[in-house]
């Protein structure tokens, strides 16, 4: 007995091993098995929270199952500045070098992504292509003014003294400004490229077309495609933290990594037109649930829509005014449908409401404003609804009465039989049969007009 309870535990030894080697030869990273490759990342659209968050996540996964390099590949109007920084740090702070590779045809590196361009270890663009106008934007919507000409052409050192704050409208867009040349200026001196074109990006938003920025020392190379790009950026030694390596990789598989559920989900509610519909549709199921109590599902679709709502709003560029704007309006619309005026405060809360949700968005951050025609169509459903609404209370002011006696009154009796002068006979009024008297005979079928009712008769005359 005791030999086969050891030779089954023999077995159940050898099967976990086997398992377990399995395991790690499938899960062991692509270089140690021969097959090195390159991680590709596209960061397409505005530099935002998801962004941010899906090269984190991208780059991790990327490093873990051991890519010997990370090719970015961008595409951006530009975006938040915090997203932008966040990406930059992990692109610094990453254990394998960074190509950022501007691509394809058409695309641009417009403000925030000029200084992803400048924090990566190789520059790239790819023909038709372009880069620059980095001037940061305040998320109060202002953008620091440029410095007044003057005889020297060299730009001033970023914060000299020499840069009087009042040349860019204010304190603190003073040091929003010299704080953006600095970093971008910080970037190239790390990465070794043109640092005065860097800042004049900054200061002035100037911008360069591919063979440009090549000429000006702005990238390091044009590519036509990312394995132009690996065969050009082969053999170049790049520094990676306090590493000099010399990169091998051309003619390396190159594999894309896709966003997570995550990432994806946050770049869908971060979108600012979605954040705004979440909104109005999570504020919409709470007021259809509080005006009819125990339905319960526009109440909690209500409330979960306006939660993502709120959520997506604390990261994205949002004008406080406009949100006040907006909420103040739709407690006029509230109003007016509540108690009916002659329209004044309808049309008061669809103005503010409007206005607000033109505001609500800084739209001087690239790629970040409410799409306006839907902004329109809720305006003009907002217009068309409290147009109705007016339309019902009108037309219920001029209506005839249809409760009680003065309803009676204007009814028409159909005899049901012959009746005498001054006598009484059966009438059928609105289906419902009345004992009726009239002053006058009257043949059976005949009609009447009421005009009068005492209790239950009605006294009638002809018609």
């Amino acid at each position: 007995m005791a030999r086969w309870l050891w030779l089954g535990w023999l077995v159940v030894c050898c099967t976990l091993s086997t398992c377990a080697a399995a395991a790690v030869a499938a899960t062991a990273p692509d270089h140690a098995q021969g097959t090195a490759a390159v991680a590709q990342v596209a960061l397409d659209g505005p530099i935002g929270p998801a962004a941010a968050e899906y090269f984190d996540d991208a780059s991790r996964r990327a490093v873990a199952d051991g890519a010997v390099a990370i090719v970015l590949r961008l595409d951006t109007p530009g975006g938040l500045s915090d997203s932008m920084r966040q990406i930059i740090a992990r692109m610094l702070a990453c254990k394998v070098p960074v190509l950022v590779y501007v691509a394809p045809g058409g695309a641009r590196a417009a403000s925030a992504g000029t200084y992803i361009l400048y924090a990566g270890q190789i520059a790239a663009m790819a023909p038709a292509t372009h880069v620059g106008a980095a001037t940061p934007v305040s998320l109060g919507g202002g953008t620091p003014l440029p410095l007044p000409k003057t005889g020297n052409k060299q730009p001033a050192a970023a914060g000299s003294a020499a840069e009087p704050a009042a040349a860019y409208g204010d304190a603190e867009s003073h040091k929003v400004l010299n704080d953006a040349i600095a970093y971008i200026r910080s970037l190239a001196q790390l990465r070794g490229r043109n640092a005065a074109w860097a800042e004049q990006a900054v200061r002035g938003a100037a911008t360069l077309t591919a063979s440009e920025a090549a000429q000006q020392h702005v990238i390091d190379f044009v590519a036509n495609d990312v394995p132009d790009l690996l065969a050009k950026a082969d053999g170049r030694q790049v520094q990676v933290g306090d590493r000099t390596v010399t990169l091998r990789l051309k003619g390396l598989a190159v594999r894309d990594y896709a966003p997570n559920a995550r990432a994806r989900f946050l770049a869908i509610i971060t979108n600012p037109t979605i954040a705004y519909l979440l909104l109005l549709a999570g504020i919409g199921g709470l007021l259809l649930e509080a005006t009819h109590p125990g339905v319960l599902l526009p109440g909690i679709a209500g409330g979960i829509c306006l939660l993502f709502g709120l959520y997506a709003l604390q990261l994205l560029p949002v004008n406080y005014a406009g949100l006040a704007l907006m909420a103040l309006g739709l407690g006029l619309l509230v109003a007016e449908a509540a108690n009916p005026t002659v329209g004044a405060l309808g049309v008061g809360g669809v103005i503010a409401f409007v206005l607000g949700s033109v505001m609500l968005m800084n739209t001087d951050v690239p790629g970040y404003a409410v799409n306006l025609g839907v902004i329109a169509g809720i305006a003009v459903c907002a217009a068309g609804l409290l147009g109705l609404l007016l339309w019902l209370v009108f037309r219920a002011r001029r209506s005839r009465q249809v409760t009680g006696d003065e309803a009676m009154l204007s009814e028409v009796a159909q005899l049901l039989e012959p009746v005498e002068a001054g006598g009484e006979a059966w009438a059928l009024v609105h289906g419902e049969r009345w004992r009726v008297r009239c002053d006058s005979a009257l043949p059976s079928g005949a009609r009447a007009r009421i005009v009068r009712r005492q209790g239950l008769l009605l006294w009638v005359a002809p018609l």
